[in-house]
Order: C-alpha cells, then structure tokens, then sequence
C-alpha cells in the first residue's frame, strides 16, 4: 500500500474519530442490538435492522481509520525546510490575478481538506498547479469556472 501524506493536526483528529467509534458508538450499537434482540422477532423489527446497519458503518469506518493511519507518512509542516517552494503541508497565500483578491490555503491530506478552513487537497487542481512553485511565480489552474490565473505572494510552514 502507498502511504498517504497527512498532516500532524489531520493524523490527530484521525485517531479521536478512531478512538471515539471503539470507546463510545461501538458499545452504545452492541447495546441497541441487544435490547433489539430481547423485543423478541427478529424478522420484522426494525430497530434490531437499524443498529445492524449501524454497527456495520461503525466497523468499516474503523478498518478504514486504522488501515490509513497504519499507510500514513505524518508530516509536521513547521518542521519542514523546502527553502521556500510549496510543497505538502505548505500555507500558500495567493492573488487572483484578475480580481485581484487574497486567498489563503494549506495544502493538506485527502481527508483534512476543507475549503471553508482554507484546506485544500494535496490532489485537487489548485494544490498540483501550486506543487513546486515559490514565492513571485504564477500559477495557471483549471476551475469548473475556467482558467484562473493566481500570483503566488507568501508561502509559509505552519
């Protein structure tokens, strides 16, 4: 299996939702099918179909956790020396070129990005046109609207 780039913070919050799913939500679903399983038939109880459903989320949920966790390579991006080039984990302020408005992103894991936070995905158009570009260069990147041209102003590992 490939490792998979993930931030420090995104590696953290990986292993709450983990141990939040084995401590909390798979005990609380064995104990719904339990008090299922007493209402009696279970052919036609829909509570009994419901927290089987669930627990079968819960489970797969938790294989998919660990076994990202065991393929990650965590990356700290204070600690990063990349002597100004944007890479992984790296904070990139940008200007669009024809507004010329200010955003700021970080380029982090599949499952950390979120664009309201300014988290983008290390495989998501912006953060492939931005990889190995530093600070002063421009950057051409395909959106749904069209083709956006952006200055790169700042790059920063926070």
């Amino acid at each position: 299996m490939a490792t998979i780039p993930i931030t420090k913070r995104g590696a953290e919050k990986l292993k709450a939702e983990l141990h939040r799913l084995k401590s909390v939500d798979r005990p609380a679903v064995i104990g719904a099918i339990s008090e299922a399983r007493a209402q009696g038939d279970l052919s036609e109880n829909a509570e009994y179909d419901a927290a089987k459903d669930r627990q079968g989320f819960i489970e797969g949920r938790i294989q998919e956790i660990e076994s990202k966790l065991s393929a990650s390579l965590i990356i700290d991006p204070s600690s990063l020396d990349a002597g100004g080039k944007i890479v992984f984990g790296a904070t990139v302020e940008l200007e669009d070129e024809s507004s010329g408005v200010v955003v700021k992103y970080q380029i982090v894991g599949e499952d950390e990005a979120d664009l309201k936070l300014g988290l983008v995905n290390i495989g998501s158009p912006i953060a492939r046109a931005l990889i190995g570009k530093e600070e002063g260069d421009s950057a051409e990147v395909q959106t749904p609207g069209g083709v956006k041209h952006f200055e790169i102003v700042g790059v920063s590992y926070v």
